[in-house]
């Protein structure tokens, strides 16, 4: 299963689109006359004016109020010209502000991506924290995306692995440290924003995170996240000697893959997490002594997981204690040792859980 990212939508885009002056002023006028003349026929229909005297005289009581009455016209046309052209004002710095707050973003933007590309890792660690808060203080979704894809970007760049604590090569090692440090950071900044409410400052939830051929080989941290909405890519990864927590993690409506991706040494936890809707993908995955735990997780409203064609050696699948409402869990063309805690009869659930051939064999 290959993850495409979806093309997004921007709807915070406030680019400007007014009519013409003349356009504008005419349809309110025209408006305005319509509701005036709605109210009056309202007003003399639930007066019960059944006729007009027209055998009556225009004294001067009855002109001057004609005159003021034509003033209060006047100036009510008036009054409708400065209501659109404080519209239209109002637009137009709204639009100006929007652009002058795009402006300072992208000189930010470039002045935090120069120091991702500095030779110096301290450097680099600034400008990790600098595309975090631009990404926080983004004026619309486009660009907060732009921040994460930069981000993710960085760790998916090839890295020189540890020389080893060599003497010889202390300085190689040292410098390794410092950039995994880099890489870490970025890590856990990104479960931290996925911790937020959806919604508040800081929150990057809804976002999408490619992390394709990444190498984590610490621990990762994305417990409490909330995946919702949105596509998270982990295919090719290796994960190696480490602890990968989704642990109290919710997702809804995500689609998340692991496809391909390799877990050697590694504990998974998904104890506790929530999955309702979406798919969670670890098809072509490779298990190297390696268990992924689902201790707790409930499965519902439809939620899908697949492990098609993975493969376990020296570690499984546990989901003791595991809660299966609805959805599906397939392990179809899965080889290695047997998921273990799934409902004795899988025909009693309703959840769909797919079993290789074999395991249904040897586990009767």
């Amino acid at each position: 299963m290959t993850v495409n990212r979806r093309p997004r939508s921007t709807p915070d885009d406030r680019e400007l689109r007014l009519w013409r002056v003349g356009r504008a002023l005419t349809v309110t006028f025209v408006a305005a006359i319509l509701v005036a003349g709605g109210v009056f026929y309202g007003l003399v229909y639930l007066l019960d004016f059944q006729e007009i005297d027209s055998t009556a005289k225009l004294d001067a009581k009855t002109l001057f109020d004609l005159v003021k009455l034509s003033f209060g016209v006047v100036a009510g046309a008036g009054a409708l010209v400065a209501l659109v052209v404080a519209y239209r004002r109002q637009r137009v710095d709204e639009a100006g502000a929007h652009r002058e707050a795009t402006r300072l973003h992208t000189e930010r933007f470039s002045q935090a991506v120069e120091q991702l590309g500095s030779d110096s890792p301290a450097v680099r660690l600034g400008g990790v924290h600098a595309l975090a808060g631009l990404a926080d203080d983004a004026p619309d979704d486009s660009l907060r995306q732009t921040c994460i894809d930069v981000l993710c970007a960085y760790l998916q760049l090839p890295f020189t692995p540890d020389p080893g604590d060599d003497p010889a090569h202390q300085e190689e090692h040292h410098r390794y440290l410092a950039l995994r440090k880099v890489r870490h950071t970025i890590l856990r900044l990104i479960g931290d924003h996925y911790r937020r409410p959806r919604g508040t400052h800081r929150s990057w939830q809804g976002c999408d995170l490619d992390l394709t051929g990444v190498t984590i080989d610490g621990y990762l941290d994305f417990g409490d996240a909330t995946f919702s909405d949105a596509t998270v890519s982990f295919r090719d990864a290796t994960f190696s000697g480490a602890t990968v927590s989704f642990e109290d993690a919710t997702f809804s409506g995500a689609t998340v893959s692991f496809e391909g991706a390799t877990f050697t040494g590694v504990k998974v936890s998904f104890y506790r997490a929530e999955f309702s809707g979406g798919m969670v993908y670890f098809g072509d995955a490779q298990f190297s002594s390696s268990d992924v735990l689902f201790g707790g997780a409930t499965f519902s409203s439809g939620g899908a997981m697949s492990f098609l064609r993975a493969r376990f050696s020296g570690g499984q699948a546990r989901f003791e204690g595991a809660t299966f409402s609805d959805g599906v869990v397939s392990f179809r063309d899965a080889t290695g040792p047997a998921p273990s805690g799934l409902p004795t009869d899988i025909g009693t659930t309703s959840t769909l859980i797919v079993l290789p051939s074999a395991w249904l064999a040897a586990n009767p």
